[in-house]
């Protein structure tokens, strides 16, 4: 019963989103299956505690029970239309129809209803027509300044009766007509309204938001919205000129040539910083932004929206297209709206005739209008970002060079940071030498740094990797270079295998067996190696009987330990293959941990092992007698190199 009660409830909802004709009535839909165990035309609400905002809400919002981050609680009330008849479940009754004079009365909206007669209204929407009214609710009158209430009610006969007509159409508009973008010509002197009907159920009229749509009346319909709205007749560049806050946006708009967009016509949304949002920017960052027309625009286009938003369209996080092309999560939190997470608007909703205004104290720097240094200094890479300054490389990463830089992570260092002659060669190469995007490279392609160096590039089925370093983010990219954020510091290649495992004491005991077998000119040969090579320590470790036996792992092709799944293969051709895996960090080879990974080679790499046990020596490896170098000679030809 239970699972025929849910998939009832869930394809009653499926086909109710799909008969509706409209966000707005998608989620009356919504509320209306989740109100019915209530009654007939009961809906369920969304309610933020604390406050008497209420929603009707879509599927999401209602399992999150939250709206702008608060916590929600259900109520239950009438669907619009619907009343309740003493002892009787649900609201079986519907509504009485009567004039919109007497509905505004019954909807909460009786400061409506008095002002209407105060200025003489009363006659009119009592009478015969077809009416819109867009009635404020009794505490959107509470909510006007004192000044401007004053002004209105001290003036009936003009200035009231004008405020109340632009909340007027001379025609009946359901909620179902009410579509996005669309404006409609009010009786204050043909200025229009302006409707919004966003995805998620919310109608606003110049940015208000319908608390109670769909009122009808005889003579008409009354939907009640949470603000009193003023008639618009200015664009939003006008906006931007005549505010004092705003001088030194008003400048670079008309610097990069965007004065004449925002004068057109549109649907925009502008984040515009104030005065002090600029003067909170290093003036050497602000100054080359606005001497670089590229840079300037990509930064303004980053403050506008394709679509144009209401803050109480906003009901949580959501990503939204700037005209620069990347996105801004624009949220709430309780009654602030907020971008990015930061509550850094400091006022709504300034409406123009194409589009809306909101302030900001705040300046928003997109990565392609910063270079290579603040695009680091922006990211979890502090560390890195110090030793290239340290390592003297600012002039590159400040400056107008086509680079790439690499940069690990702050807890891919390890050890002694000090600056040395060695650790600024490092340093500048971690920067390549082209900008270039992570989605471009190719397996074996070769990259050059400014320090002179060739670095390869290794495709793996989970990762990209330039040597041993792996790519661990989205990459950044500036105004002239990228930023890849990488997982380890940069080991490159100084040598052969054979010199890697020469210059590591750890493999002395490793390095004496591959002479005596004539194996050296092997491990210095052109190719790519995957070499498990036994540090002294797992020489030690073995029985007398075993000290003549060699034991390795090489592997076909070069595997570093950033290309580990947790189960992973490699051919080897003497033996089985090598199962190797990566847990909580650690690179196991037939389920022996790797004590040190990734000690780049030129043709190849070297993992070195510690401890071996007798099951792999059997299994995974090859034994080579050193006292009988022709044997070992011929089994080590048997590795195919690739």
């Amino acid at each position: 019963d239970v699972k025929m009660n849910v998939c009832a409830l869930v394809l009653a909802l499926v086909l109710a989103v799909c008969a509706a004709r409209s966000p707005y009535q998608a989620v009356l839909q919504h509320s209306r299956i989740r109100g019915r165990q209530q009654g007939p035309n009961v809906c369920a609400m969304q309610q933020i505690i604390g406050s008497d905002k209420k929603y009707f809400t879509n599927c999401k919002q209602w399992y999150h029970r939250k709206i702008c981050g608060k916590p929600t609680m259900t109520t239950y009330e009438c669907c619009p239309g619907y009343e309740r008849i003493p002892g009787e479940k649900g609201c079986p009754a519907a509504l009485p129809l009567m004039n919109i004079y007497n509905t505004l009365g019954g909807v909460g909206a009786t400061t409506t209803q008095l002002y209407s007669d105060r200025a003489k209204l009363r006659d009119e929407i009592e009478g015969p027509g077809s009416f819109t009214f867009f009635a404020p609710s009794d505490k959107a009158w509470a909510a006007l300044p004192t000044e401007i209430l004053d002004a209105l009610v001290s003036n009936v006969n003009i200035e009231l009766l004008n405020a109340l007509h632009y909340h007027m159409v001379n025609r009946r508009l359901t909620s179902e007509e009410l579509r996005h973008g669309s404006s409609f010509a009010s009786m204050y002197q043909g200025f229009h309204v302006h409707i919004h009907h966003y995805s998620n159920g919310v109608v606003t009229v110049n940015c208000g938001r319908l608390i109670k749509p769909d009122q009808h009346a005889t003579n008409g319909i009354v939907h009640v919205v949470d603000r009193v709205i003023t008639a618009i007749s200015n664009n939003v560049q006008t906006l931007i000129d005549v505010e004092d806050d705003l001088e030194t946006l008003r400048t670079a708009i008309a610097a990069a040539g965007l004065t004449t967009m925002l004068e057109n016509e549109g649907q925009y949304t502008i984040f515009a910083p104030t005065n002090e949002a600029f003067e909170k920017i290093p003036p050497e960052t602000l100054n080359r932004i606005l001497a670089d027309p590229v840079a300037l625009r990509d930064l303004l286009n980053y403050h506008i929206l394709k679509q144009m938003q209401c803050a109480e369209s906003i009901v949580s996080g959501t990503p939204m297209e700037t005209l620069q092309g990347t996105t801004l999560e624009v949220g709430c939190d309780g009654d602030q709206m907020t971008l990015n997470g930061k509550a850094i608007i400091t006022k709504k909703d300034q409406l123009g005739t194409n589009g809306v205004v909101h302030y900001i104290n705040e300046l928003l720097i997109p990565d392609s209008a910063k270079t290579l240094l603040e695009l680091a200094e922006g990211s979890s890479v502090a560390t890195a970002t110090r030793l290239f300054v340290e390592a003297g490389l600012s002039p590159h990463l400040t400056g107008s060079e086509a680079l790439t830089m690499l940069a690990p992570l702050d807890d891919a260092f390890r050890g002694s940071l000090t600056m040395t002659p060695d650790m600024k060669k490092l340093m500048a190469n971690h920067i390549l030498k082209e900008q270039m995007s992570s989605k471009s490279l190719y397996h074996g392609q070769e990259l050059e740094t400014v320090g002179g160096l060739k670095l390869r590039v290794f495709v793996y089925r989970n990762n990209l990797c330039i040597e041993n370093a792996c790519i661990a983010a989205h990459d950044k990219t500036g105004r002239f270079g990228s930023m890849f954020t990488v997982d380890s510091v940069l080991t490159p290649p100084m040598g052969t295998i054979m010199d890697v495992l020469k210059a590591d004491d750890r493999f002395s005991l490793l390095v004496g067996a591959i002479q005596t077998a004539g194996m050296t000119e092997l491990l210095n040969q052109q190719g790519a190696l995957t070499f498990f090579a036994p540090t002294n320590d797992a020489f030690n470790a073995l029985p007398k009987a075993e000290l003549n036996k060699l034991m390795y792992h090489l592997g076909e092709g070069l595997l570093v330990s950033g290309g580990l799944g947790s189960h992973t293969r490699l051919k080897c051709l003497q033996g089985d293959k090598l199962e190797l895996g990566l847990r909580n960090y650690t690179v196991y080879v037939n389920k022996v941990p790797v004590a040190a990974t990734d000690l780049m080679a030129t043709n190849g790499v070297v993992h070195a092992v510690h401890n071996t046990e007798p099951r792999l020596l059997k299994e995974a490896l090859s034994p080579l007698d050193v006292s009988a170098s022709h044997t070992s000679f011929y089994l080590l030809q048997q590795v195919l190199i690739c």
